[in-house]
């Protein structure tokens, strides 16, 4: 593929939260023409490398630096070769690769990235709800605790709570009671409340309660690393009917029934 006169030689690809059937076509396209493939070994179904080509080269980044990355990529598109860097989810989400994207362009590479299926919408999907519901929540807001990367003052847990909006917390879980305790400065006890272990993968988990007794019930399953915890009134029963299929309401497409 060309970017005006440059042939685009790198490609960012989301990989999706762990299924290795919720790739995008597009990516595991490229995943199968790659020479060399860079991927996030930490979080990434490594069986998405069984239909790599034979003879490409793989690296697990989950040990190596941004400057070692850096360099096999280089190395990689002198030689004439695709580089494929495999993120898990969606990159745009907690994917640090901005600072890989800037660098790229310092070092004038052409590359490209690819989305993929983020985990918040495969925890949706294996909840079986819908974020937006008409008459309880038009909002979704992704966020994290703070740990060693710090999080703004203004983004901080107490002062989302307070729009009561669909909340999905990435990275966090291992700070669970701290997390409850900042949401209820605007969450009731009862709003409900899941947290989604190792979404799309086998083994996965829904542990659904209220802010009263999440707590108890995680600590039970002894979940503390690789889950979402998503916080709101949609995972609830009650909401507004949409607008989008009702006979009296009329758009573009269709118009209102006689």
């Amino acid at each position: 593929m060309r970017e005006g006169d440059r042939v685009t030689m790198v490609y960012i690809i989301g990989a999706g939260p762990g299924d290795p059937e919720l790739i995008t076509v597009k990516g595991k396209n490229i995943l199968e023409k790659a020479d060399i493939i860079i991927y996030a070994g930490s979080l990434v179904n490594r069986d998405l490398l069984n239909r790599v080509k034979p003879g490409c080269e793989i690296h697990d980044s989950s040990g190596m630096t941004l400057e070692e990355v850096m360099a096999v990529t280089e190395r990689g598109v002198k030689e004439g070769k695709l580089v494929a860097r495999l993120h898990t989810g969606d990159p745009s989400l907690y994917g640090a690769i901005r600072e890989q994207m800037d660098e790229l362009a310092r070092r004038s590479i052409c590359f490209e990235v690819i989305p993929g299926v983020s985990s918040f919408c495969a925890a949706a999907a294996a909840m079986k709800k819908e974020y937006t519901l008409p008459g309880v929540s038009q909002t979704v807001i992704l966020t994290r605790m703070e740990g060693r990367t710090p999080v703004p003052e203004k983004e901080s847990i107490q002062s989302l709570a307070r729009h009561n909006a669909a909340m999905v917390i990435f990275l966090s879980v291992h700070m669970l009671e701290q997390l409850v305790e900042r949401l209820l400065a605007g969450y009731t006890k009862d709003t409900p409340v899941a947290v989604v272990h190792r979404v799309s993968w086998p083994g996965q988990k829904i542990i659904e309660g209220t802010l009263e007794n999440i707590c108890e019930r995680v600590r039970r399953e002894g979940v503390e690393r690789t889950a979402l915890v998503v916080v709101g009134h949609f995972m609830g029963d009650a909401y507004g009917l949409s607008k989008l299929y009702d006979k009296n309401f009329s758009h573009g497409f269709r118009g209102e029934e006689k």
